[in-house]
């Protein structure tokens, strides 16, 4: 599909969207839908920035269908003998029935996205656990100091992070260290500043637990969940990642570690640097670009992963190319919901789409909607995935 025809298309689209098609337009429409067997979504009225991510994401579902060999471009031409045609043949049958159609699914698709705007999406939110059980809301705490730790501070930088530095008083290295832990729930992310200077990007439902001071010949933390990490250059004290039975060691690098409890395998994917991910019987080395698959049977490498589609998140979006499963086992981590499946989906069949994370949680289920013939139903926290 060319440019011409992507942009004669949209128009033909937002006229729709905006009450101002003619009869014609409205039959092509409709037509075009009856053909291919695509829902007709197309008949939301929605926001500007709705319209931009639903038009977006319907274009790459006629993108699919003509790669696939389902739709061939041609379809797409508006010539003067299809809107005789169609003018003269079926707009007296099928008109009433459209416009039907069109005030019914308006309606509920205005009712669906009332509930579902009560959704919002996650945000900075995190719990610090310090070595005596004291627990401290890092949202609540304001800029500035958060505690004190022997001969270590604790602070709130003003963009959120939390930094660990050195006392004027420090105590000496030989002393044990203590250790925290911070704690990003359903619905939350943030940011930790280690001692050795180096980030942390924690994803929500995970948490790591670290020394407030790193000593000896390693810096170790434990991971669960999900977090990126820009690891601050020591040759002689490697950090290590320990998660689930796994273990990543570096010396200065970054990289992501999914660790998640419910998911089928642990994936660490190299962007910079040299990692080496050991499980209890096997040690593999990765280059940028690859991604360490550790399961409870075995652990292989992957090349070539899609470092944009990894970091996403970090980055403030997500980025699907996966099955349904897969993709609301992170929508239900960022928004705080339960999924439930009606119909037990098929795994091949995968959804693709780019959209913020700062968006509520009806423009994500549009996306996939639009992506693919699959439904949502949202009652409280909880969406049901039906056919």
């Amino acid at each position: 599909m060319d440019r011409l025809k992507k942009e004669q298309f949209f128009k033909i689209l937002e006229k729709y969207q905006a009450g101002n098609a003619t009869p014609e337009e409205i039959i092509f429409l409709d037509a075009y839908y009856e053909a291919f067997g695509l829902r007709k979504d197309y008949t939301s009225r929605l926001e500007d920035a709705d319209r931009i991510v639903l038009r977006e994401a319907l274009y790459q579902k006629l993108h699919n269908h003509i790669a696939t060999g389902k739709l061939q471009p041609g379809v797409l031409k508006l010539s003067q003998y299809w809107y005789r045609v169609a003018a003269a043949a079926v707009v007296l049958i099928f008109l009433s029935a459209v416009f039907f159609i069109y005030h019914r699914n308006l309606q509920n698709d205005k009712n669906q996205q009332s509930a579902q705007n009560i959704i919002k999406p996650g945000s900075n939110n995190a719990i610090l656990i310090l070595a005596n059980g004291q627990r401290i809301s890092l949202t609540d705490a304001l800029k500035g100091q958060v505690a004190v730790q022997k001969g270590i501070k604790i602070t709130k930088s003003a963009n959120g992070q939390l930094v660990y530095e050195p006392t004027e008083d420090a105590i000496d290295n030989d002393s044990s260290p203590q250790y925290n832990t911070v704690e990003a729930p359903a619905g939350g992310q943030w940011q930790v500043k280690l001692p050795d200077g180096s980030v942390v990007f924690l994803n929500a439902l995970s948490s790591i637990t670290y020394p407030t001071r790193f000593t000896g010949n390693q810096r170790k933390i434990a991971l669960k969940g999900e977090a990126y990490f820009e690891i601050t250059h020591n040759k002689t004290m490697p950090f290590r990642v320990i998660s689930q039975g796994q273990m990543v060691e570096v010396l200065g690098t970054h990289f992501d570690v999914m660790a998640y409890a419910d998911e089928k395998m642990m994936k660490t994917t190299l962007l910079e640097g040299s990692v080496k991910v050991s499980d209890h019987e096997q040690t593999i080395r990765l280059t940028p670009g690859q991604q360490a698959q550790v399961s409870q049977s075995s652990i292989s490498v992957i090349g070539n992963v899609d470092l944009e589609e990894v970091t996403a998140w970090k980055n403030g979006y997500f980025k699907f190319n996966e099955n349904i499963e897969s993709i609301m086992s992170k929508v239900s981590r960022w928004y705080n919901i339960d999924v439930v499946y009606q119909v037990k989906p098929d795994p091949q069949l995968t959804f693709s789409g780019k959209i913020s994370r700062a968006r509520n949680l009806s423009a994500i289920l549009k996306m996939l909607e639009f992506n693919g013939d699959i439904h949502f139903k949202t009652e409280g926290r909880r969406v049901t995935v039906t056919k």
